[in-house]
């Protein structure tokens, strides 16, 4: 344990030391916040969202470039250095970071210079969802060829569920409504980063229960990592995940979940972010069939905005109920 919380420090020391410049590196590069359409990619209006953080055009977005990048040059010098090495299960952990770190990226790009939604530099709705279903289905057939991964555990009921080839699909659902819960979650300075952590913080001390060393230093890299990112990402950010972080991070922990046998704890330890996508579900839904809201704005951290909340009040009272749904996950869990 000593060993690990000092990887996590060193991890914390080096993306301290250089995201100062990486974020002078943002600025140059113009990945900055744009003001965002006046309709969303599901054609409903964001005029409330313009209206609550219009001020923060020009924000350095995409972040999680450099939390992709500390992660795996740090992970793969101490996996190296210690008793482990680069196997399967490191190498789909960062399969996972780059393959939807890359897909975020490119929506990141296409945001900053204003790219449209369609046409020779766009990518339609549909096709980022299959994307993303490919790639999400290409890590669950690694889970299950490379890691002998095929079963559920049921937790309280302690029942382990055996589902054969169907855990590849079983797999590419958790890690895509994890991504896209994580993704939709990301809308307040600090908000997903704090969560994250809290989440992470959870899955390091079950994956310490179940014995995966490779696992539980893969967590220590990136949990220092993102405290010293949480340093300059909280309110008045200096700089944001973008998606490019938020969809890597999201597919993260539904793979950290899966490699521990905890993709039935996962909703509860990172319920947060199932009410976020519940919310932004529902409200889709009402629009559509009956044409009215049922939030003032959504998702919902931005109902709460709306309500007349200050954004910091709104991230620290997620952050606490982050934290409390941790304990629980955590008491599910070890029941």
């Amino acid at each position: 344990m000593v060993k690990l919380l000092g990887i996590l420090l060193l991890s914390f020391g080096a993306t301290l030391a250089v995201a100062i410049p990486f974020i002078d590196l943002l600025y140059r590069l113009k990945f900055q916040r744009q003001r965002e359409a006046q309709k969303d990619i599901f054609g409903y209006f964001t005029s409330i969202v313009n209206r609550l953080h219009g001020w923060k055009v020009g924000t350095p977005n995409a972040g999680g470039i450099l939390i992709i990048i500390v992660t795996i040059i740090f992970s793969a010098v101490f996996y190296k250095t210690t008793l482990f090495s680069l196997n399967w299960t490191a190498l789909i952990l960062y399969i996972t970071l780059i393959g939807f770190g890359i897909l975020g990226l490119y929506d990141d790009i296409r945001k900053f210079y204003g790219f449209k939604q369609s046409g020779a530099w766009g990518l339609r709705i549909r096709y980022k969802i299959l994307l993303q279903l490919l790639l999400s289905f290409a890590v669950g057939y690694l889970l299950y060829t490379k890691m002998n991964l095929s079963s559920v555990h049921v937790p309280l009921l302690d029942l382990e569920i055996e589902l054969g080839t169907w855990y590849i699909a079983w797999a590419a659902i958790v890690i895509f409504a994890t991504t896209n819960a994580v993704n939709i979650t990301d809308g307040l300075d600090g908000l997903v980063t704090g969560l994250s952590l809290f989440a992470l913080a959870a899955f390091w001390f079950l994956a310490s229960q179940t014995g995966l060393g490779d696992v539980i230093l893969f967590i220590a890299v990136i949990i220092g990592s993102l405290l010293a990112f949480l340093y300059f990402n909280i309110y008045p950010a200096r700089v944001w995940l973008g998606d490019t972080g938020a969809l890597s991070i999201g597919a993260m922990l539904a793979v950290i979940a899966l490699m521990i046998n905890g993709s039935l704890v996962l909703p509860l330890v990172g319920l947060v972010f199932v009410l976020e996508a519940a919310s932004s579900l529902l409200q889709m839904f009402s629009k559509g069939v009956f044409g009215r809201r049922i939030f003032i704005a959504a998702p919902l951290h931005h109902h709460f905005e709306a309500k007349g909340w200050d954004e910091t009040k709104v991230t620290m009272r997620f952050w606490l109920a982050g934290a409390v749904s941790v304990f629980i996950g955590l008491f599910v869990a070890l029941a």
